[in-house]
């Protein structure tokens, strides 16, 4: 087993891309999942959103310690920093769009919560029709036309396509999100955070974060607690136990060197920790998976 997860700048085998701000890319699923005999290993994507927009055929999606199995007509959103692999069926079909996070923002200006909404992987399977579907696909389809084409301006038309398909998503996600946070200010502040927290290159307090933020710590608790009803601190812990999680399922490190990687001084405090939150030592989860 590698001693690392698999991060890619540009997309899943390119291992020395470099793409600008404004990077957006479009491709038949069966283009480069075929190389691959089928699967693509869990990896991670630095910079950049993915939209997998399925009309047929069979895929198994792995997450951050779950698995998913989808047939039919489907689309997944995964954001950056997301663990995900995929397994197909050589009869998929499908067209994956991948748009870098700094294009995706700026073709939303002042719209915090669309984004904000999208901090994990998303799975569309109904559509309430085949209505939505063919239409989030009929934009994926032109976004594609568009990139390919010769035409004047095109980049706006690009962007401009990009916010429909984002707002169609972000209305889905509305249907059944219940209550809607109007506090743009808030959203921005938690966006801002959840930032900060994936980036940190060492242990940091909450106080630490809110300086970052110019709020006070008592101000950045109460913005989480409005938008996901849990302190900033389980939020920075959930955040360090989600990536040891990815570590000890995918890589031989020790659970002092993932300690380490992590931020963490003392490898016992990062155990019990990750204790707290799992119910077992990082030792027995491993070894768990490793029976399974």
């Amino acid at each position: 087993m590698s001693k690392s997860i698999l991060h890619f700048n540009g997309l899943y085998g390119e291992l020395n891309a470099n793409h600008g701000a404004d990077y957006i890319f479009s491709e038949l699923i069966k283009t480069r999942s075929q190389t691959f005999g089928w699967v693509i290993r869990p990896h991670i994507h630095n910079r950049l959103f993915q939209i997998f927009c399925v009309e047929s055929g069979k895929a198994i999606f792995q997450g951050n310690n779950y698995e998913k199995e989808l047939t039919g007509q489907f689309v997944i959103l995964i954001p950056p920093m997301a663990l995900h692999g995929l397994s197909y069926s050589p009869d998929i079909k499908g067209r994956i769009l991948t748009v870098s996070d700094t294009f995706v923002e700026a073709a939303f200006p002042g719209q915090t919560h669309i984004l904000a909404s999208i901090n994990k992987p998303v799975f569309m399977v109904d559509f309430g029709g085949k209505q939505k579907f063919k239409q989030i696909q009929d934009l994926i389809l032109q976004i594609d036309n568009e990139l390919f084409s010769e035409r004047q301006e095109k980049q706006f038309m690009v962007k401009a396509l990009l916010c429909q398909l984002f707002v169609i998503f972000y209305r889905m996600f509305e249907v059944g999100a219940g209550t809607r946070i109007k506090d743009s200010a808030y959203l921005l502040h938690f966006k801002k955070f959840q930032h900060l927290i994936k980036t940190a290159e060492n242990d940091r307090t909450i106080t630490a974060f809110a300086n970052d933020l110019n709020i006070t710590p008592i101000h950045l608790n109460r913005i989480c607690k409005s938008i996901t009803r849990k302190p900033a601190i389980q939020l920075v812990h959930e955040h360090a136990v989600g990536e040891a999680e990815k570590y000890l399922k995918h890589t031989s490190l020790t659970v002092a060197e993932i300690a380490y990687l992590l931020k963490f001084e003392y490898p016992n405090y990062f155990s019990k920790l990750f204790k707290k939150y799992k119910k077992v030592t990082p030792l027995e989860y491993r070894n768990g998976i490793n029976n399974l």
